[in-house]
């Protein structure tokens, strides 16, 4: 496995080391122990799937303030998103930074998000399924929010955002 910081501290772009043969593919998907070398909690208290039917839809972004943070470590297992990543810890230099990265079932590519860090992603093909792990279960009730066009982020999107929730697109606006 091939561990590369993002510039959101404690976030890491996980690359597989594949071995390939006339047969297919091999990759070792998780390793608890590379994981913990490389600073990423490997924790994993749950597991979710999320698949969205049309491309240009939206979903986040999300997080859970302290002491309810959640870590997660988001896969593409089919389709494509462009996964965006915002720091919300007021105390970190990149505070309210932003950092995209493609997941695919193509590239295979995980991304580790750190406690109290946003997650949102657009879908870039219809039926796209994404595989996460959360370090603690879901705290209902505390979540936190903001919006894809809040101008205080500014994220570049690679292509438009056709559809958004009712609840992702109420989210208030951030201060400036």
């Amino acid at each position: 496995m091939i561990f590369t910081p993002t510039p959101i501290a404690g976030a890491v772009i996980i690359d597989l080391e594949v071995t390939t043969d006339e047969r297919g593919f091999f990759a070792r998907a998780w390793d608890n122990d590379a994981f913990a070398a490389n600073g990423v909690d490997p924790a994993i208290a749950q597991m979710n799937m999320s698949t969205t039917n049309e491309t240009g839809t939206f979903r986040g972004f999300h997080w859970n303030p302290s002491p309810h943070g959640e870590a997660k470590t988001v896969r593409c297992v089919s389709g494509s998103v462009f996964d965006v990543i915002i720091d919300m810890r007021p105390d970190s230099p990149t505070f309210r930074h932003w950092y995209g990265v493609e997941l695919s079932a193509d590239n295979r590519r995980m991304l580790h998000i750190p406690e109290c860090v946003a997650n949102g992603f657009l879908i870039m093909d219809d039926d796209t399924t994404l595989l996460y792990t959360t370090n603690r279960p879901y705290s209902p009730g505390v979540e936190l929010g903001c919006r894809h066009d809040d101008p205080a982020i500014a994220v570049q999107w690679p292509m438009p955002i056709v559809s958004v929730s009712d609840k992702d697109a109420s989210w208030p606006l951030l201060d400036r």
